[in-house]
């Protein structure tokens, strides 16, 4: 099974690109990202980036309860058939969200569940679907190893507890460097989402240890020239 690269960005001038290379299967935004390409508008803006891309794409609701996840979830799942409705898998007061969860996979509406650390979350969820509507797991590695811990074992635990899931994709998110792609091959992961800078350096993979050597001692000699250092 091949890992399917996502971008994780809402920069539109940048999903126009990326949505043109052949390496990236879809897109995945959050409020935060939202915010740093400067929205101000969630749904018009939104609805400018969908324009540009008709890869898969998930959308985050910000709403904290349930009435308001639902109200969010119901509007965006409606700006198109290429769109994930992106729900926490517990609100700010660490409450799971499985009632929302399961009505809406019910309702067979394609969902991304989102800020998942461990294969404990990943069971919790799994109780909540059904066996036919679309769901991504994202499980954010990156977060988890800042804090010093190994989010390889969770990764292992949620794919195999998943398996009897077909809708199900387990997704390797907070990607840190470019080894984290390899990695989640290695693991099995459906998909990995990484920001555009480590996507273009994963596209130069390949390279040589010897080139390695040449072009970073070329780079400090360019660099001491530039400064005019002299000793």
């Amino acid at each position: 099974m091949s890992t399917k690269i996502f971008c994780d960005i809402a920069d539109i001038k940048l999903i126009k690109k990326f949505t043109k290379k052949k390496i990236v299967k879809g897109f995945t935004t959050n409020p935060s990202l939202m915010r740093l390409a400067g929205a101000k508008n969630y749904q018009n803006y939104s609805k400018k980036i969908l324009k540009v891309c008709n890869k898969p794409i998930s959308f985050e609701v910000f709403g904290d309860d349930y009435n308001s996840i639902r109200r969010q979830a119901l509007i965006i799942k409606s700006w198109g058939t290429n769109v994930y409705v992106k729900i926490p898998v517990v609100n700010s007061k660490g409450v799971f969200m499985g009632k929302i969860i399961k009505e809406l996979n019910s309702r067979n509406i394609k969902l991304n569940i989102t800020a998942v650390y461990n294969a404990y979350q990943t069971k919790k969820i799994l109780k909540c679907l059904n066996k036919k509507s679309k769901v991504i797991i994202s499980i954010f590695a990156g977060r988890a190893a800042d804090t010093g811990k190994d989010p390889i074992p969770e990764f292992k635990k949620s794919i195999s507890i998943s398996k009897a899931f077909k809708n199900v994709e387990i997704l390797w998110a907070s990607v840190r460097e470019p080894y984290n792609y390899l990695q989640a091959k290695q693991l099995g992961c459906h998909i990995i989402t990484i920001p555009p800078k480590i996507i273009e350096k994963i596209e130069k993979f390949g390279k040589s240890y010897n080139s390695l050597t040449i072009d970073t001692v070329r780079t400090f000699l360019i660099d001491s020239k530039i400064s005019k250092f002299k000793l």
